[in-house]
């Protein structure tokens, strides 16, 4: 995102967007390649409130909480570019608040990647998952890339 001080994203957080939604889809492709037609759109709140519930010593991924709401809503997928834009959204809302603090460091890209969207970039988040006692690795000679290790046997599913 861009110009992050100067955007109010706890009022982006409240705006749901006509959001919760199911929606079905038609294109052969993304059928194909999420497993079905029933698209499932989960509003930032809803991202917020689970991203909360990650105790002390956990992760999660954004699959995992896409996984979830598909679930619980009864589509075969959860739509996963809002998904992304949404974790962000609730990053950037907890960083501006001075209370009710949402763990966002904890939720992790796909593969257990660490996200350098969310505030103070990947060198914030690596601390503050140091500090939990996580593990950080990094893959690529180039383009490094940064990861909890062993990240699945930290893994919080919501439920």
């Amino acid at each position: 995102m861009a110009n992050e001080t100067k955007k109010d994203f706890n009022a982006m957080l409240h705006d749901s967007k006509d959001m919760p939604k199911l929606q079905i889809i038609t294109d052969k492709g993304s059928i194909e390649k999420y497993g079905g037609d029933k698209m499932y759109f989960a509003p930032p709140m809803d991202y917020d409130r689970v991203m909360k519930s990650v105790p002390l010593g956990k992760v999660i991924t954004v699959g995992e909480i896409r996984k979830y709401f598909a679930a619980l809503n009864g589509a075969d997928f959860t739509e996963p570019i809002t998904a992304g834009i949404f974790v962000s959204i609730a990053a950037w809302a907890s960083f501006q608040r001075s209370e009710d603090k949402t763990p966002y460091w904890r939720t992790l890209k796909t593969g257990g990647e660490l996200n350098e969207k969310y505030p103070g970039g990947i060198q914030a988040q690596k601390e503050k998952l140091e500090s939990e006692g996580h593990i950080i690795i990094t893959k690529g000679r180039k383009n490094i890339r940064y990861f909890v290790k062993d990240y699945e046997k930290s893994l919080f599913i919501p439920t």
